[in-house]
């Protein structure tokens, strides 16, 4: 179920939020319908909601709402995804003349959307039961997206600003040398950043909260940068746990070299007493010494040799 859960929530966050009617409330909606299980997700602005279900809860839930539905989830899932599908991605609730969705404010915050249809000559109900959503998956699904989008559009906005700014130079510049305009209409005045944003705020902010319906949801290209951004994070997260994976081991230095050099405890154990060294300082002065001689000798230490070898006498021979 966990495993279900984690791959609707990924689902989710690469669909976009549309806007629906329902019982003349407005909502903007996610839906993620497999097989046997589904996701939906909804939001009025005030509170978003939520409910997930798996093919052992559907079967529960089916049962108790046509008595008389004897078959498993597969067999009827199916036609419940064929009839709510097109109510949660902007239709007004029905599909045909016989289906048709409400729904229903419940005092403890919750609200349930209500389903009856027509399967095999028999009436079917439904009925989701949305909960408030977890404060994370509000700010992973929403949230988060809301606030890249606006710091991507602030930075176009002001890239936009600044090359107005170049293009008045520029027209100032032909002006200067004498060129001059076919059509007096086409004359447009210097750009003044401030000027602009003030006069715009106060022309646009009071239709938009006007509007306030109409406002609730996204247009096209809103939706293909809300997809864009999600992508985007979806791939620096892939490269992120990429980075995050243990290095590979490396080789064994003997192993690779057939086995001729020996680790240092092998060495100690070879001393003779004449020419034993004391503890670790020995080891740490001499280690790049060693580290040389390993780079050096391990050509010829893949080759046989013709000549018997010769017994290890001290430390480092």
């Amino acid at each position: 179920m966990m495993e279900a859960r984690g791959s609707s929530a990924e689902v989710l966050l690469q669909r976009p939020w549309l806007p629906v009617s329902i019982s003349g409330c407005q909502l903007l909606t996610k839906s993620w319908f497999r097989e046997t299980a589904y996701h939906v997700l909804l939001t009025d602005m005030h509170c978003v909601w939520e409910e997930r279900m798996d093919a052992a809860s559907i079967q529960q839930r089916s049962q108790e709402l046509n008595r008389r539905l004897r078959a498993p989830v597969k067999a009827f899932f199916s036609h419940l995804c064929e009839v709510v599908q097109p109510c949660l991605t902007g239709s007004d609730g029905r599909v045909d003349g016989e289906a048709q969705i409400s729904l229903t404010r419940q005092e403890d915050g919750n609200i349930s959307m209500k389903l009856k249809s027509e399967l095999a000559g028999l009436p079917f109900y439904w009925e989701f039961h949305c909960t408030p959503a977890p404060v994370t998956v509000v700010c992973a699904q929403l949230v988060r997206p809301l606030l890249a989008m606006s710091h991507l559009l602030q930075r176009q906005v002001e890239q936009l600003g600044g090359l107005l700014v170049r293009k008045d130079a520029e027209i100032q510049d032909f002006r200067e040398n004498g060129a001059t305009l076919s059509r007096e209409r086409l004359q447009t005045d210097v750009f003044e950043e401030q000027t602009y944003r003030e006069d715009f705020m106060s022309k646009a902010l009071p239709q938009l909260c006007s509007e306030h319906q109409d406002a609730l949801g996204f247009s096209d290209d809103l939706q293909h940068l809300y997809a864009a951004i999600v992508a985007h994070g979806n791939t620096r997260k892939r490269k992120r746990s990429e980075e995050d994976r243990p290095p590979a081991e490396e080789p064994d230095l003997a192993s690779s070299l057939g086995g001729s050099i020996s680790s240092d405890s092998g060495e100690v154990g070879e001393q003779s007493p004449d020419t034993q060294v004391t503890a670790a300082g020995a080891k740490m002065a001499d280690r790049p010494t060693v580290k040389q001689s390993l780079r050096v000798t391990s050509e010829p230490a893949e080759r046989p040799s013709s000549k018997p070898k010769k017994k290890k006498v001290g430390l480092f021979r």
